[in-house]
C-alpha cells in the first residue's frame, strides 16, 4: 500500500489529506500541496484499467486518448453512448424504456476459465414430496467434494425474499418461475452451477427458463414419482391440508403438474423401491 499524504492550503477540511493508492493501480511520487491544488482536475481523474481482451481506454476527448476505443458489438463505441448519440440503439424492455445493454470484456469464458468448471442450470422439476431438496443438497454436496461451486435456487428459500410478494395463483407461479429462471441465468453466466429446485407444475414456464441459456447449458431433471407415494410421504402436511380444502391450488390436487416432453435426465421410482440422495446425485 502507498500512502501520499497532501494538504490542499485552499481548503480548510482537508480532504486530500490521506489518499491511498490500494488497488496497485498507480504510484504518486513528489506530489506538494500546491501541485495537487492546481492540477487536481487532471490528477483525479477515473483511472481506467487497460484489459488484456482487446478492449482500451475510453476516448473522453482528451488527444492522449484517440484510437482507444471500447469497440461494440454493433459498431457504437463507448463514448459515442455515453455523448447520446446512440439513442436508436436504446431499448424498450417490458416496463422499462430507454436502457442500453453495456458489455464488459470480462465474459462468462473468462470466469469459467477461473473457476476451472462450466456455469450451467441444473433444474429439478417434480411434484411436492418428491425429494428435489433432498437431491439438491446432496448434488451440491458431491459437487462440492470435487472441487466445484454451486448455489441452490430452492423454491420455498426463494419466497422467503425475492419472491416473497408472490401468491401460488396460476400468474403468481409463472413469475416465480420467470424470476428464478433469470436469476439461475445470471449465476451461469457467473460460471456457478446452479441447481434451481422447486415444482415448476407448467411446462410452458420451464420450457421459457430453458430458452434464456446457450444449447446444453439447462439440463432438466425430471423426479418422476407417483402422487400417492409423495402424498403419503407428506414431509410438510402440505397435502392433507389441501385434501381437508385448507390450500387452494394445490399441485397435483387441484392444480395440474405438467410432466416435460423431453428433459435430459428421468429419475423415476417404481414401487417402493428408492435410492438413497447420494446414488440419485451421482447419477445426475
Amino acid at each position: 500500500m502507498s500512502s501520499v499524504q497532501a494538504l490542499c492550503q485552499a481548503c480548510s477540511c482537508a480532504m486530500f489529506q490521506n489518499i491511498e493508492c490500494k488497488l496497485g493501480f498507480a504510484k504518486f511520487c513528489g506530489i506538494n500541496a500546491v501541485g495537487l491544488s492546481r492540477g487536481r482536475k487532471s490528477l483525479l481523474k477515473p483511472i481506467m484499467a487497460k484489459e488484456d481482451h482487446g478492449a482500451s481506454l475510453i476516448d473522453d476527448g482528451n488527444p492522449k486518448c484517440q484510437g482507444h476505443q471500447v469497440n461494440k458489438p454493433n459498431g457504437i463505441n463507448q463514448s459515442t453512448a455515453l455523448s447520446g448519440k446512440s439513442l436508436t440503439e436504446m431499448s424498450n424492455i417490458g416496463n422499462s424504456m430507454n436502457i442500453l445493454w453495456h458489455e464488459c470484456p470480462i465474459q462468462k469464458l473468462d470466469r469459467q476459465q477461473l473457476l476451472q468448471q462450466k456455469g450451467c442450470v441444473i433444474w429439478l422439476t417434480g411434484l411436492s414430496g418428491s425429494g428435489k431438496s433432498t437431491l439438491a443438497c446432496a448434488l451440491s454436496r458431491s459437487l462440492h467434494s470435487k472441487g466445484k461451486l454451486t448455489y441452490i435456487l430452492d423454491g420455498d428459500n426463494i419466497r422467503h425474499g425475492l419472491n416473497r410478494d408472490l401468491s401460488f395463483r396460476a400468474e403468481d407461479r409463472s413469475e416465480n418461475i420467470r424470476r428464478i429462471g433469470e436469476v439461475s441465468k445470471l449465476l451461469a453466466d457467473a460460471g456457478v452451477i446452479c441447481i434451481a429446485s422447486l415444482i415448476s407444475p407448467y411446462r410452458k414456464d420451464r420450457d421459457a427458463c430453458r430458452a434464456l441459456l446457450p444449447e446444453g447449458d439447462f439440463i432438466e431433471v425430471f423426479i418422476d414419482v407417483p402422487l400417492d407415494v409423495c402424498e403419503a410421504r407428506d414431509p410438510k402436511g402440505l397435502y392433507k391440508l389441501a385434501r381437508a380444502g385448507k390450500i387452494k391450488g394445490f399441485t397435483g390436487i387441484d392444480d395440474p403438474y405438467e410432466p416435460p416432453y423431453s428433459c435430459e435426465i428421468v429419475l423415476q421410482q417404481k414401487g417402493s423401491e428408492c435410492m438413497s440422495p447420494s446414488d440419485t446425485a451421482e447419477i445426475v
